[in-house]
């Protein structure tokens, strides 16, 4: 049994991947966005020029020497690059428009170190996005389980494409718990299970962590960050369904 969620941050494969832009015809400044977004990170971004016209403005995601995915540049410009938090807060961007690109998806199991605004107006956005891809899987399920951490409860409220989020994926038959700390109130009136308290896993965790039903073939995914610093978090998704299993087990039972 795992003794906390830190814990579960020693079992990461943390693998060494890196990203390869090919091709770049796109100006300078995209290229920065990319960089801006993993600054810090321990994935590095290099440019390579390839003999192939089919890799232009590609970014492939490189394990080992392997190409393990490719994305279009203007893949993560459409999804990523060019997208900020406020866009899935308002709800102005719908659940089943979210998409992952490929290269990011595979970056599973990596450690990540991200500060939220006003540090950085980029960093917290990949593990918004998963947050958001998450809920888009369990919603398209339809059943299992989803556990997710808002710190604040307020938040759910406060942010009206949050709350639209947990009414959608809560009335499709999915068996929704949500963490925080405050009144819960406010949430009476969703299909949802509300847990409040006052510990570290409420008030400095951020998880979303789906496992589909006992028995059933399906997406296993979680995202587990911790707040270990002020506005400073460290976090990592995977798709490992053991892993995830175990993940959901512990939250079930200790938080």
């Amino acid at each position: 049994m795992a003794e906390s969620l830190r814990s579960f941050f020693d079992e990461i494969e943390a693998p060494d991947r890196h990203l390869v832009l090919l091709n770049r015809s796109s100006p300078d400044p995209v290229r920065n966005l990319l960089d801006s977004l993993l600054d810090g990170q321990p994935v590095s971004v290099s440019e390579v020029e390839a003999d192939s016209a089919a890799d232009d403005d590609v970014v492939a995601l490189v394990e080992e020497g392997s190409v393990v995915a490719r994305s279009t540049l203007d893949e993560l410009l459409e999804s990523v690059l060019l997208i900020n938090s406020d866009l899935y807060k308002t709800g102005a961007i719908e659940l089943d428009e979210v998409a992952l690109p490929a290269v990011f998806e595979g970056l599973d199991e990596v450690p990540f170190q991200l500060r939220g605004y006003p540090a950085s107006n980029k960093e917290k956005l990949l593990l918004i996005i998963i947050s958001r891809v998450i809920e888009r899987i369990a919603a398209e399920h339809g059943s299992g389980t989803l556990r997710a951490s808002f710190q604040r409860l307020s938040r759910i409220d406060d942010e009206r494409g949050t709350r639209s989020v947990y009414e959608r994926v809560a009335g499709t038959g999915v068996d929704v718990h949500v963490y925080g700390v405050g009144d819960a109130d406010s949430l009476s009136g969703l299909p949802l299970t509300v847990h409040t308290g006052t510990s570290y896993p409420y008030q400095r965790s951020w998880f979303v962590v789906f496992t589909p039903p006992d028995g059933a073939d399906g997406d296993h995914v979680a995202l587990l960050a911790l707040e270990d610093e002020p506005n400073v978090w460290e976090g990592f998704w995977t798709f490992r369904p053991e892993l995830v299993t175990r993940i959901e087990k512990y939250i079930a039972e200790e938080v």
